[in-house]
């Protein structure tokens, strides 16, 4: 299986609305590594590594987002894999 690593850039209403635990929890059903974390500017930010197929999954998660929150736009970039997280975590 292809490894992949994203890093996203999630706007709309998503602090406040568990969005990060939420992300947490749905990562590590799928079987990824990486991190999450709000930003200043009021978006969350997360880096996302593992199979593609399930950080293919994920990217589509984000485009949904919790259920209290609202997803108005997902900035997405590609990075090279880098095998650097033994697991997924919320970070400050």
């Amino acid at each position: 299986m292809e490894k992949k690593r994203v890093h996203v850039f999630i706007s709309g209403r998503v602090q406040g609305v568990f969005f990060r635990a939420y992300t947490r929890d749905t990562a590590r059903k799928l079987d990824l590594s990486g991190w999450v974390r709000n930003t200043s500017d009021g978006r969350v930010e997360a880096v996302f590594e593992g199979g593609e197929e399930n950080v293919r999954t994920m990217t589509d998660w984000c485009n949904e987002g919790s259920p209290l929150g609202r997803v108005d736009k997902v900035e997405m970039r590609e990075e090279d894999y880098a095998g650097e997280f033994t697991s997924f975590d919320i970070v400050r």
